[in-house]
């Protein structure tokens, strides 16, 4: 039968220490002050539970964790492709801007300026990619084709796998098209949606008296400005998912939308 020794204190022969020799244990169940552990060392398993290494710190609840490392990098798509999670890269924030819509044209020079394209809209998300095995497909819309003796094109939609997308601006109004207005793209499933800006109205001046109308803007960037027939210009494209330039008359083109992108940041 195992016998227990109960005592109050233990002391050295000095009343100040005591040493434990090699290979023998010492077990303290009321508590042990650090700063009376004067030599040695103490396991690592000792200290706390997780596995500890050099990218690891102790928590104050007694585990082991990775040492958060901030913003560290970033990856910028201006076309589709497919994301790969870096390593050591726990938590990602992606913005996701559809194409701007193309500008319009006035069709004829009598019918004056068409209208800008409107701007793509954008989705802000903060994602959680610790546990991420998996690429992510990211999709980027084209912008919309500027209207050559009409209307714009639409814009398309920007998407970062089934997280988050947004779509395009609309494409600008034929020349002569008064009251109407063409609306921005919207994002989708962000933290944050956002609405690309509405298109202006094209007018009834005649083609010769006016310009055409600017592109509306994105989150990232304004429209393309617009051309003018008698100038010699054509809308100018739109970029960062703004609208592309309108134009007056008949013979020149409206601008293109830019086309959308996504922006990821990368946090440990």
């Amino acid at each position: 039968m195992a016998s227990k020794i109960k005592v109050d204190q233990i002391e050295g022969s000095t009343g100040s220490s005591i040493t434990i020799p090699t290979g023998q244990t010492l077990t303290v169940t009321d508590g042990l002050s650090a700063s009376t552990i004067t030599s040695g060392t103490i396991a690592t398993a000792r200290l706390g539970s997780g596995t500890a290494s050099s990218s690891t710190f102790l928590r104050g609840d007694g585990t082991f964790a990775a040492a958060g490392g901030g913003f560290q990098s970033i990856q910028t798509f201006t076309s589709s492709g497919t994301y790969t999670k870096p390593s050591g890269i726990n938590k990602i924030k992606v913005t996701v801007t559809g194409s701007g819509g193309g500008g319009g044209d006035s069709g004829t020079p009598t019918h004056g300026s068409g209208g800008g394209g409107a701007g793509g809209g954008t989705a802000i998300k903060l994602i959680d990619v610790s546990s991420l095995s998996s690429t992510v497909a990211v999709t980027i819309g084209a912008g919309g084709s500027g209207g050559n003796g009409g209307a714009g094109g639409n814009g398309n939609t920007s998407s970062f796998g089934s997280y988050c997308s947004a779509s395009g601006g609309q494409g600008g109004l034929k020349g002569g098209a008064i009251g109407g207005t063409k609306v921005g793209g919207v994002g989708t499933g962000g933290d944050l949606n956002l609405t690309g800006t509405d298109s202006t109205c094209g007018n009834d001046q005649t083609g010769s008296a006016d310009g055409g109308m600017t592109g509306s803007g994105s989150f990232w960037a304004g429209g393309g400005y617009g051309g003018h027939q008698t100038a010699g210009s054509s809308g100018q494209h739109g970029s960062g998912g703004g609208g592309g330039g309108a134009v007056s008359g008949s013979s020149r083109q409206g601008g293109s939308g830019g086309a959308g992108l996504v922006y990821i940041e990368e946090y440990k």
